[in-house]
């Protein structure tokens, strides 16, 4: 009992701490350079801007030259250095990429993502890739991708919109884009389809714990291990939600696997270009650390990509619209682009639908920052040194507004700063626009995700006008993926 309530002053006394420290914080300390105070270092700064992070980042990143170090509480293990300088970044990527895996720490933190691509390391990351590349890059896999992103389309993407626009119904477009591409992620990687966006608009388990579940591990980056850890261990807050959400997900798993692999011992799943059944066939003689009969591995194989394909396409597209909603002089162009130059059969003529969706990932990249750790002290071209499994974060939302990389007018959406004069789209060096990531880990379904981006673009642009509904507020919420806190609200008019 006595160690008990000496753990409850402790603690007690450690939030008054940080209560005061944040109580003068707000009084005496406006700017984006945080105030370093005895034990608990920036932390009551960092509180005070948790809530606008990102626009924070781009602040003190301008203010500092690209890189600026957070000091945490002492011997909490949260100390970061935050970059946004891109020869910082193409160091850690590209040109000393073999000193940079993800990490122990990054393994502690995204711990449910397990042994997927997402945050394998070394020789299984190699295996992944290889063979995702593949996958990818089949005709076949290409073709069920197109087939499932124009049946979508037809079959619940317009009719939904249709009845909202009959209706004159408000939706929240950032919820429909989630539900399409659960749907066409679904299909692609399980040949499920769970029928998430319809009229009826059924309620998704997954998809309603994923996003708090995503929240609690951006929160992890800044807390004590030893907290969110004991959080989760007791179920609280959002780690709670966390928990149930991927309790859900290996529920759903474990029902999929198991059917996946009586089919397939029938013979009925050989022919079958979907990622479940070609990881469950994958040739081990090829890819030595890849494990298709595990299946905690399918799981994680699954899960990895399944995020990546709902998250980052539906983040893209949410903030892709809402822009275009703000600038109707960027609708008009492209609606022109389609109606002179649109072929089903080759999207990579609308230079300018590309060139708007390159904007727009710039100012809202998907994937607001990444997360990285040296596996042997380096110095940075920034002059920065880092020490072992120091942690580095890269502020991609930053890297697209910062003024000395992008010009005066960097905060601006302008499409025509990515095209030449000679009317071709100007390519700019990944480690300068990380939408997609940089180096060897670029995101390998880049093409694919384009594709389906302009797939729906086009469907949508041709026929339809949104109008956010008056006084709704648009902020980004504080996750690992760029989502607007409070939706997209808007009301849909047929473009007729």
């Amino acid at each position: 009992m006595a160690m008990i309530s000496l753990l409850e002053a402790f603690i007690a006394s450690l939030f008054f701490l940080v209560f005061l420290c944040f109580f003068l914080h707000k009084k005496s300390h406006g700017g984006p350079i945080l105030k370093s105070w005895p034990f608990l270092g920036m932390l009551p700064g960092m509180l005070v801007q948790l809530p606008r992070i990102f626009d924070w980042t781009v602040e003190v990143l301008e203010a500092t030259n690209l890189t600026f170090s957070f000091k945490g509480p002492w011997f909490s293990g949260t100390d970061l250095l935050f970059t946004a300088d891109p020869k910082n970044i193409h160091h850690i990527q590209s040109k000393n990429f073999g000193n940079y895996p993800k990490g122990p720490e990054f393994k502690k933190i995204f711990d449910v993502l397990g042994d997927g691509i997402l945050a394998a390391d070394l020789e299984l990351w190699e295996d992944l890739r290889k063979s995702s590349h593949a996958l990818f890059h089949h005709k076949d896999f290409e073709k069920l991708s197109v087939s499932s992103n124009t049946t979508k389309l037809k079959e619940a993407l317009v009719p939904f919109l249709d009845n909202a626009s009959e209706k004159n119904i408000i939706i929240d477009l950032q919820d429909v884009l989630q539900r399409f591409m659960i749907d066409t992620s679904s299909i692609l990687i399980t040949s499920y389809d769970p029928m998430s966006l319809s009229i009826e608009m059924p309620e998704v388990k997954f998809s309603e714990g994923a996003e708090p579940g995503e929240e609690a591990i951006f929160y992890r980056h800044f807390r004590p291990v030893i907290f969110w850890k004991l959080q989760n261990w007791i179920g609280v807050g959002l780690e709670r939600k966390l928990k149930n959400a991927f309790f859900n997900f290996d529920q759903m798993s474990e029902k999929i696997v198991s059917s996946r692999r009586e089919e397939i011992r029938r013979g009925k799943r050989e022919a079958s270009m979907d990622v479940l059944t070609y990881y469950m066939n994958v040739d081990t003689a090829k890819y030595k650390h890849l494990q298709p009969s595990n299946d905690k591995f399918i799981r994680d194989v699954v899960l990895s990509l399944l995020l990546a394909g709902r998250d980052t396409t539906s983040s893209a597209l949410t903030w892709f619209f809402w822009l275009l909603s703000k600038h109707p002089q960027v609708m008009t162009k492209i609606r022109h682009e389609i109606k002179t130059k649109f072929d089903p059969t080759d999207l990579e003529k609308l230079v300018y639908l590309h060139a708007a969706l390159n904007e727009s990932m710039r100012l809202y990249p998907p994937i607001p920052f990444n997360h990285k750790s040296p596996s042997k002290s380096d110095v940075l071209p920034s002059g920065h040194k880092v020490e072992v499994d120091a942690k580095i974060v890269l502020s991609m939302y930053a890297l697209g507004r910062m003024r000395s990389v992008w010009g005066e007018d960097a905060s601006d959406f302008k499409p025509e700063r990515w095209i030449l004069d000679n009317g071709s789209l100007r390519h700019e060096p990944s480690y300068k626009f990380m939408a997609f990531s940089a180096g060897p880990r670029a995101c390998v379904g880049k093409h694919l995700a384009l594709l389906q981006m302009k797939m729906i673009a086009v469907e949508v642009i041709q026929n339809y006008d949104f109008k956010v509904v008056e006084g709704h507020k648009i902020e980004p919420v504080p996750s690992v993926i760029l989502r607007m806190k409070h939706g997209l609200l808007v009301t849909v008019d047929k473009n007729i």
